[in-house]
């Protein structure tokens, strides 16, 4: 089993995206904004999004010149900063802080990216009908599958230590490992590549996020999917260590 989160991985970003201005986004702002102010982590800009322009945030935090409250929806956000070039050699990478109300993204930008690709092939979001077979796994109104090893309510903006604050003993599992193996059940009954998968590691002072290379990543899955024999489905899952949100892309006949 692998634990990324004890690796310590580096704390220099080029820009930092917060999903939603609300009670999350507005902690995650204020804690970056402290590790910068402290030495612990480096960034250029941080992008605060959010739809409304009198959000939590906007009230809230004080003015920053490395902060930029984005007002706008959160898809086409996102489709215009992945489509940026990635970082030059030796520069660190942009990366994104999910909130964890916020919906399935990253499926929804696969998605457009694949309808945008392949205009004349059926594409959609599926359900995805089979149990993961976690503690908690709960089929949404929309298709996604939400799951958890933990079956407790969780600490508040919790980062997932080795050893579990609520148990008091090791964390045996890794949402992301598990995923791996989802994949290969589903594959023997259909095509099922993948998984694209945007885990979401505490990097600084508590907050979250995925780099956005895992979105690159993402992006050449889809491809190496959409180039083999169709159907295919392409597993989408957006987790940390131990909850995430499932969904399974289709890209029907060409």
């Amino acid at each position: 089993m692998t634990h990324p989160a004890a690796t310590h991985p580096a704390t220099r970003f080029r820009d930092v995206v917060i999903i939603g201005g609300g009670c999350y986004g507005t902690f995650y702002a204020s804690q970056l904004q402290t590790a910068r102010a402290r030495g612990k982590a480096s960034y250029r800009r941080i992008f605060l999004v959010d739809h409304d322009p009198g959000c939590k945030a906007a009230r809230e935090l004080r003015p920053d010149p490395a902060r930029e409250l984005v007002v706008a929806e959160w898809d086409p956000f996102l489709a215009a900063f992945l489509e940026q070039a990635p970082p030059a050699a030796q520069e660190p990478d942009d990366a994104i802080v999910p909130s964890p109300l916020m919906p399935h993204l990253m499926a929804d930008w696969l998605l457009a990216t694949a309808r945008a690709r392949w205009p004349a092939r059926a594409v959609e979001l599926r359900p995805v009908a089979q149990p993961l077979g976690t503690p908690y796994d709960r089929l949404a109104a929309d298709g996604t599958r939400y799951v958890s090893f933990a079956d407790w309510i969780c600490p508040t903006h919790c980062v997932e230590p080795l050893t579990c604050p609520v148990i008091r003993g090791p964390r045996t599992w890794e949402m992301s490992d598990a995923l791996v193996r989802y994949r290969e059940r589903l594959a023997r009954s259909s095509r099922v590549e993948g998984p694209a998968l945007f885990v979401t590691r505490h990097r600084a002072f508590g907050v979250g996020m995925f780099d956005v290379a895992e979105a690159r990543a993402a992006r050449g899955l889809l491809e190496a999917a959409a180039a083999g024999p169709p159907p295919a489905d392409l597993l989408v899952a957006t987790v940390s260590s131990c909850h995430g949100a499932i969904s399974l892309l289709h890209l029907g006949e060409k």
